[in-house]
């Protein structure tokens, strides 16, 4: 029976079980510019923060005492200037007396009470508003309480003045220090942003650098970058000591590239007579009929294979033997063009590929300057000299093969026509038959 439930999906987790939470997103690590201007402002806003609390709280301190001391002052004031109205029960000239004084002074009431201490006379501020009522509620807090004092006449105590401040003094002086505590922030933002730019120039900006040299070493393996000096001494050390790190590095790569390329060049090439082996010839050999295959040209192929070699080998011996071949392969090179290639197939066999020739007799031509260069006696390890010759086959691509491995045989078949016409002589491969 077909069961058209969904089919359960391998990921999930096994019945019973919870599926595991998904891994927590990777935060972003703050750049060590920005701990450092936050640590900055952090400072300087604690600083001014608790400097303006500081002076904030020793000038309340100080206000609160000569608004004490002001009220007093007016207190005396006005029960010296109210004292006869009270003697003579004159509630008029005593509210008129008190009003004089009181206007123009950080009083927001006056009551005058007599010696019952009923109420014989008040002055009360007229209403100022919103701003009058933030600063009589700033003064209840931060200001002392209303002051007493007695109205005296020939020693006697005739009544009471109270006297009750406004504040409006206090609060502009809390208006003042708060606004300059903004300016003092204001100033200090901008100062600790002038402080964070010289940071970045004198911190980060060193260490920005060393981080971009180490990137480009770790990606790039750029050995060769170096890190500026700086003023600091231990960024300055830093970076010498990272300098010289590098230049162990490069020696070590500069060391390990010229090992390659020996390692490299003794792949591809002979070692005793330093041309290019026979893997690389084919290889080489190969690119070149591509690219004439595209460019619709052609290439020659010259198989060479010295006479009486093994004669010499087994007669001179083997100095002898490297002798010869050595003095081939140097008259060998001599002719030959920017862009053609001689090769050491193996034992006395060689190859030379003329890329780009226009017809046979081109490759006739370097055939017969080589034989004829072999013409010329050879120096020999213990003084003596000898006289050889070689025996040539020629192939062209495309006209005698269409690949490198075919080119190679039908050039090789070439030069043993050649040697058995006779030593020294050459041969050009038959176009096959269609």
């Amino acid at each position: 029976m077909h069961d058209s439930r969904n089919p359960r999906d391998p990921r999930d987790p096994p019945a019973g079980q919870t599926a595991p939470p998904p891994p927590p997103a990777r935060r972003r690590r703050p750049s060590l510019q920005r701990v450092l201007r936050r640590t900055h402002l952090r400072l300087a806003v604690s600083a001014v923060v608790l400097a303006a609390l500081s002076l904030s709280v020793v000038a309340w301190v100080a206000l609160r005492a000569y608004a004490e001391n002001n009220l007093l002052l007016v207190g005396r004031s006005l029960a010296y200037t109210a004292e006869a109205a009270v003697v003579f029960g004159d509630r008029v000239a005593a509210h008129e007396a008190i009003a004089l004084i009181a206007n123009d002074e950080d009083v927001v009431q006056v009551r005058v009470l007599d010696a019952r201490n009923a109420q014989f006379a008040m002055w009360r501020r007229p209403d100022g508003g919103t701003l009058a009522r933030v600063e009589r509620a700033v003064a209840d807090i931060a200001l002392p309480g209303p002051v007493t004092l007695p109205i005296r006449h020939d020693g006697n105590v005739v009544g009471q003045i109270e006297v009750q401040g406004q504040g409006k003094q206090f609060f502009v002086f809390l208006m003042s220090g708060i606004g300059g505590v903004l300016a003092c922030l204001l100033v200090t933002f901008a100062v600790a942003n002038l402080l964070a730019k010289r940071m970045h120039r004198d911190i980060v900006k060193p260490l920005r650098a060393l981080a971009e040299v180490a990137h480009a070493v770790r990606r790039e393996r750029a050995f060769h970058q170096r890190v500026a000096a700086t003023p600091i001494a231990e960024f300055k050390e830093l970076g010498d000591d990272f300098n010289a790190l590098l230049d162990e590095f490069e020696g070590w790569q500069n060391h390990l590239r010229a090992q390659n390329a020996t390692l490299a060049h003794q792949a591809n090439h002979d070692p005793l007579t330093g041309l290019p082996n026979r893997a690389y010839f084919e290889s080489r050999l190969a690119q070149a009929l591509a690219e004439a295959g595209e460019l619709g040209t052609h290439v020659a192929l010259l198989y060479l294979d010295s006479n009486r070699f093994k004669d010499i080998n087994d007669q001179l011996g083997h100095d002898a033997g490297d002798a010869v071949l050595v003095a081939i392969a140097q008259r060998l090179r001599q002719p030959l063009r920017e862009g053609d290639l001689v090769a050491r197939l193996g034992g006395d066999e060689f190859a030379v590929m003329l890329p780009g020739v226009r017809q046979t007799s081109n490759a006739v031509r370097l055939a017969q300057s080589l034989l004829a260069s072999m013409e010329k006696p050879i120096a020999l390890p213990d003084g003596g000299e000898l006289v050889t010759s070689m025996s040539i086959g020629i192939a062209l691509y495309p006209t005698h093969a269409g690949n490198a491995s075919t080119l190679l045989r039908v050039a090789d078949s070439a030069m043993y026509q050649a040697k058995r016409a006779g030593q020294g002589t050459w041969h050009v491969a038959e176009s096959p038959k269609g």
